[in-house]
């Protein structure tokens, strides 16, 4: 939908300047033009509102409550407009990597780690951009992703990280009140975790068990959540059995908040891969050096 009605942009930047040094000529000295431009864009402007904004008693001016009114809603546009701009403009320099990802991906995995990358790379900047669908950013917006898929966009260069393994886990507690399930078709006697607004390629509960050979059935109870990171934290606080994807989890497993309640594992195609555009708003050293740092991670290197 256009945004209107909009007075000239121009005059707003001198209103402003004008308003806050109740000075034209203070007002042109910022704006490095004459106190007769600033003049004729204030006029311009009152013209377009149909409104006065300033009373002139020479030498002075001075806001009329119209103009106090909508000097205060116009300061608070244009701080907006200069914060968002500072934002985008700060990482255009050479020492800043923006690293696009999952929800699940950031919280699960990069976040835990990342701590040990920047203690060997202190002076450059990391920005994590999060999205469950790499189609949802533009190339240029980020020098590298980490994002599960099973096929590819062109034009990006593509490092495999780890295979997708797919399996079910809960909590040491709730298999403890659940001691029942022992095989695939036993885990509907409990209650399963779904995760509401799947993204793209992820696997569901009813696609995973005719994957590994099993008809779906209806579980006992289910609860639906939107957000697979807050999925997990559920299955940790024992309210059900989720999907796990093997190195999203390690953790939780190596710590004993999750167990797995049976060994079946659903072995796909699909990978969790590394995605280098061929055009970055950054230097390639620092998306090397992350790149490297994720071959350690992996043993892969």
């Amino acid at each position: 939908m256009k945004i209107s009605p909009l007075p000239p942009l121009k005059s707003l930047v001198a209103f402003e300047a004008a308003a806050r040094h109740l000075s034209f000529t203070a007002a042109g000295t910022e704006l490095n033009v004459t106190q007769g431009a600033v003049s004729r864009q204030i006029r311009q402007l009152e013209k377009y509102l149909g409104k006065a904004l300033f009373t002139r008693v020479n030498p002075n001016i001075h806001l009329t409550p119209t103009g106090m009114q909508y000097y205060q809603t116009v300061r608070k546009s244009l701080e907006e407009v200069s914060s968002a701009t500072g934002e985008i403009i700060q990482w255009q320099g050479g020492r800043q990597l923006t690293v696009a990802t999952t929800y699940a991906m950031a919280s699960l995995w990069l976040l835990p780690k990342i701590s040990r990358f920047k203690k060997q790379h202190e002076d450059l900047d990391i920005r994590i951009l999060a999205s469950d669908a790499h189609q949802d950013f533009k190339y240029p917006e980020f020098d590298v992703g980490l994002f599960y898929a099973q096929k590819i966009p062109s034009n990006i260069k593509v490092t495999p990280l780890f295979d997708e393994e797919v399996f079910p886990v809960c909590s040491p507690e709730y298999l403890d009140k659940n001691n029942n399930i022992k095989k695939v078709d036993e885990l509907s006697k409990s209650t399963l975790l779904y995760l509401e607004n799947l993204p793209n390629e992820w696997i569901n509960w009813p696609e995973w068990f005719r994957q590994v050979g099993v008809k779906p059935s209806d579980p006992k109870a289910r609860i639906n959540i939107n957000n697979y990171p807050m999925l997990i934290q559920a299955a940790i606080g024992g309210h059900g059995v989720a999907l796990a994807w093997r190195h999203l989890v390690d953790d939780y497993l190596e710590r004993g908040e999750l167990v797995r309640p049976i060994e079946t594992v659903l072995k796909t195609e699909a990978q969790f891969c590394l995605l280098e555009p061929e055009v970055t708003r950054h230097t390639k050293d620092n998306v090397a050096l992350f790149r490297n740092w994720i071959m350690e991670e992996l043993n892969l290197s």
